[in-house]
């Protein structure tokens, strides 16, 4: 069939192409009987609109990017960013949108990416993840002038628009039921301290401990279950080893789970687990994990709602999203007795 023209609809509503365009793109211009009388041809005929014309007409190229500097196994086994993408999608997919999505080795493969999207004028904006202290990224996209909302405490933002979740606060409220439950020889199994989160969570792990009188320690790795594991068998090797562990994320948590097991120990009898995001691999083990619960993507979708805000002329602000509930699971319990 031949396609559908804007001209066609106008000869068929009896009014002017300019009438037609200001109905279908909902401006104004149009009585609300045109708009309607317009909008029911369009129906009739099923029309849909000329993505290419609509591109270059708006000088958009209706794409969103988001660059991800993880290794590729890390992110096949990292539940949060299928949740993340997932709640982007969500949104694009209702605005008629694309995701380009890149994996890179590192912040300088980011940075070369978002200069070649800026030149080829291949994405209207970026979403921006993993902020670190300092984060060199903001500063190339100011200069390139690319809409970007950054999903991320504003302490690390540079007064650009994030959407945030309140880490030190759920980071005090996993401590304080760790301390509620008897324990005083804890220790976290955390991500890398050059990621802003991990590094606003070290703070407040330190902080929250030491208002507390807890015996406390940090071990950073790269996120992986691999390393998850690794540092737990290092800390339940320790002579006066912690009764408690709290992970960085889902991937560690379960992960250190398994090396307990592997040590013949048990939680919550010989020490008490707690993961962060709660993905449903919390649910899926025995024990079931205590974890602090945010919906990841809610937030995804969040942080893109936000970036069609900016591209809509809003200002640059900062927005709590949420603070993550501690939900408290079979992983959790007091300290064993001999301890």
């Amino acid at each position: 069939m031949p396609r559908i023209t804007i001209k066609e609809i106008a000869r068929r509503a009896g009014v002017s192409k300019g009438a037609v365009s200001y109905a279908l793109n909902n401006q104004p211009g149009v009585s609300e009987a045109t708009r309607a009388r317009v909008l029911k041809v369009a129906e009739e005929l099923e029309w849909v609109p000329n993505r290419a014309a609509r591109q270059l007409s708006a000088a958009r190229s209706e794409t969103f990017g988001l660059v991800l500097a993880r290794s590729a196994k890390t992110l096949s086994e990292e539940p949060f960013y299928m949740g993340f993408v997932g709640g982007v999608e969500s949104v694009l997919s209702e605005k008629g949108y694309a995701l380009a999505l890149q994996v890179v080795p590192d912040l300088a493969g980011e940075m070369a990416t978002y200069r070649k999207w800026a030149a080829e004028r291949r994405v209207d904006g970026v979403i921006v993840v993993d902020l670190r202290v300092d984060d060199p990224r903001l500063p190339v996209l100011r200069k390139l002038e690319l809409p970007a909302v950054l999903a991320g405490d504003p302490v690390l933002a540079d007064g650009m628009t994030c959407v945030w979740t309140d880490g030190t606060a759920a980071m005090e409220a996993v401590v304080g039921h760790v301390a509620r439950l008897g324990h005083q020889t804890i220790a976290r199994v955390a991500g890398p301290p050059e990621h802003g989160h991990v590094w606003l969570r070290d703070q407040a792990f330190a902080a929250i401990s030491r208002e507390l009188g807890l015996d406390s320690r940090v071990l950073h790795t790269d996120f992986s279950g691999e390393e998850g594991a690794l540092a737990t068998r290092q800390l339940m090797a320790a002579e006066d080893r912690p009764t408690a562990l709290i992970y960085d994320n889902d991937l560690m948590a379960v992960a250190g789970l398994s090396a307990i097991n592997g040590l013949g120990l048990k939680s919550p009898d010989d020490v008490t687990l707690v993961a962060w995001d709660d993905s449903a691999l919390c649910r899926l083990t025995h024990p079931t994990l205590t974890a602090m619960s945010r919906n990841i993507v809610a937030y995804g979708a969040e942080v893109t709602h936000r970036l069609f805000g900016l591209l809509d002329g809003a200002r640059h602000e900062a927005h709590l999203y949420s603070t993550p509930a501690l939900v408290v699971r079979q992983s959790s319990g007091p300290p064993p007795r001999s301890t």
